[in-house]
């Protein structure tokens, strides 16, 4: 069996205030394997951002430590390490600069960790864009004149331009309204299948990732209090705080509207 992609390994964060520590993430272990979806959930405060941050090397674990392929990932970065994780903000209008054009962002990113060869890398501009869903020439607009949809497709499509190992995903949909949302969620999934991409998919929605994750690990106050396949996650939940958030799903069909009464019965 090969090893995994990702793991962590009894990793823990402690923020100190003052006399005061907060343990924000306490001796969590989990594997993400090689082309899957690992989706964090959990309310506010149960430590999925923090876990990102981990992931991404923002934050040095106070304990354990972060492996990618078997190799412990040190607390400062390196660029091929910074290339091989990539983010894709909540927020796509704050992550990418007013002053550049949307080509010159993803041209950065090219150049930045000197993928191809500079005479291609205006057409491979293009290219990404077009994988995403957008026209090359696009690259000549600025951000402030894309919706928030565009924006966001941007924004992976420079995850892309790194050809990174991991892409976390912090919140990508939140920001977007309902239609919107669906679409990027289904161009996460494509790409997905397409480039046997891994994800990392932080959100408090459950209903977001029902579709395009493979796995869910649910948290609460920087405990992982349940890990499975996405299914078992949504029709037979084991803790009663999973069973809580599945119950505050919306619901679309009497199917789920019955397991949402269940769960709420037994939460």
């Amino acid at each position: 069996m090969s090893a995994p992609l990702l793991s962590l390994r009894s990793v823990s964060k402690i923020f100190t205030l003052g006399t005061h520590e907060v343990r924000a993430v306490e001796n969590v272990s989990f594997d993400v394997k090689q082309g899957e979806c690992l989706a964090v959930v959990g309310e506010s405060g149960s430590g999925k951002s923090t876990i990102a941050n981990m992931i991404l090397g923002i934050y040095p674990p106070s304990e354990g430590e972060i492996l990618l392929k078997d190799v412990a990932l040190p607390a400062r970065r390196t660029l091929a390490h910074r290339r091989s994780i990539q983010l894709v903000q909540q927020n796509p209008l704050s992550s990418l600069n007013p002053k550049r054009s949307i080509g010159a962002s993803l041209r950065l990113a090219l150049d930045v960790h000197d993928i191809g060869p500079k005479s291609g890398r205006a057409t491979r501009v293009g290219q990404l864009l077009e994988e995403v869903g957008l026209p090359a020439d696009f690259a000549r607009r600025s951000p402030a004149s894309l919706s928030g949809g565009q924006r966001q497709r941007v924004a992976i499509a420079r995850a892309l331009a790194c050809e990174s190992e991991v892409v976390v995903l912090d919140e990508p949909t939140s920001a977007l309204d309902v239609l919107v949302q669906a679409r990027v969620l289904k161009l996460l999934d494509d790409l997905k299948r397409k480039r046997s991409l891994t994800y990392v998919f932080i959100t408090h929605d459950l209903s977001v990732v029902r579709n395009v994750a493979d796995r869910v690990a649910v948290f609460e106050r920087g405990k992982l209090m349940e890990l499975s396949d996405t299914e078992t996650i949504f029709t037979a939940p084991k803790n009663p705080y999973t069973r809580k958030l599945i119950a505050a799903v919306p619901v679309v069909t009497p199917e789920e509207a019955a397991l949402r009464d269940r769960l709420t019965m037994e939460a």
